[in-house]
């Protein structure tokens, strides 16, 4: 039956048609990326030592300001620090992105190649060329690459481009199937390749709705595409009367990897981007690792600290010990099957 199975692989001519058993280049997770953020890495995978999935496509999604960008561009320092044969690509529709916001966050611009898009159709045609040119490459000779769209809800259409030049008002009817022919295409590409994609998308609120409910733009296409959809929301930081940053509220609205409807919190700073360790404070209280008692924190060997102290000086209280405790309590409460009901 085996040798039967090869053979139908081999008439149907489809590149992507594989035995289960052997793997599925555009499905299977093998490696994951490190977002330099233990609680996003275990919001996203089930594992503090995990991440981003090494093949999928990630959408991070909010309103306005909510940091987006700044977000993408943690994850993409964390990605080009980890092997420094790595690229990013990063396609840009609101023209926002430049050398100094890249540098100033101690990203390695000679590895980013920015490449600015009008449309979805644009960045379609420029995105697979990529893509099919990255995968002529020997696979052993390829170097690991990421692919960044900040914002697909920026992107016009060649339809609305046009209408808009002839001063007509009309508004493309066909954008959300554009946009789901567009990722149904790279998702099957980007997963043969092995590379990831992170894409930032607005959120808008939903009238109508019984209790207030938050939607991602771009149509259903997108919702099927994506690995994980996460929808995040902010609030201050700040060092006196300055404001340093943010803490992002991260919601795991849709997920093939982990438990959907979970969240975390990260903090995001202007000077040092993701704080790593950010959000396992609440993770390891979850657990049982560490309790709360009244004001402070009452850790394994019984003493009792502030939880800023702690996370002023994670290192000193997160030791590899302690990770690797908080990991194990990761799975039990982000990942499908496990004995934890939430």
């Amino acid at each position: 039956m085996s040798d039967f199975l090869k053979d139908i692989i081999k008439e149907t001519g489809n590149e992507y048609a594989t035995l289960a058993s052997e793997g599925i280049d555009s499905a299977d997770v093998t490696s994951f990326i490190d977002t330099g953020s233990y609680a996003f890495n275990a919001l996203l995978s089930g594992s503090i030592y995990g991440g981003l999935p090494g093949n999928k496509i990630t959408a991070i999604a909010g309103e306005a300001a909510t940091g987006k960008t700044f977000f993408a561009l943690g994850v993409c320092k964390s990605f080009l620090d980890a092997d420094k044969d790595a690229g990013v690509i990063y396609f840009e529709s609101e023209n926002a992105i430049s050398k100094d916001m890249i540098e100033s966050r101690g990203l390695d611009s000679t590895r980013i190649v920015v490449i600015p898009v009008a449309t979805v159709q644009e960045f379609r045609t420029q995105a697979i060329k990529i893509v099919d040119k990255y995968l002529e490459q020997p696979e052993d000779k390829r170097k690991p690459m990421m692919f960044v769209l900040d914002s697909l809800g920026m992107l016009s259409t060649t339809k609305e481009m046009t209408d808009t030049a002839e001063g007509k008002e009309t508004r493309d009817m066909t954008r959300s199937q554009i946009v789901k022919s567009t990722f149904r295409v790279l998702t099957l590409k980007l997963g043969k390749a092995n590379v990831p994609m992170i894409m930032t998308n607005h959120t808008y609120d939903v009238i109508g709705s019984m209790f207030p409910q938050k939607e991602m733009g771009g149509g259903s296409g997108l919702k099927y595409a994506a690995s994980s959809i996460i929808y995040l929301g902010k609030r201050k930081v700040k060092d006196g009367t300055e404001v340093v940053g943010n803490i992002i509220h991260c919601k795991n609205y849709k997920s093939r990897l982990t438990i959907e409807n979970a969240m975390v919190d990260v903090k995001l700073t202007y000077d040092k981007g993701l704080d790593k360790y950010y959000g396992l404070l609440e993770i390891a209280e979850e657990g049982g690792l560490i309790k709360k008692v009244s004001t402070r924190y009452e850790l394994p060997d019984g003493t009792k600290v502030f939880g800023k102290n702690i996370n002023d000086n994670p290192e000193k209280y997160f030791t590899k010990d302690m990770l690797d405790k908080i990991d194990e309590e990761t799975k039990k409460q982000f990942s499908y099957g496990s004995d934890n009901p939430a």
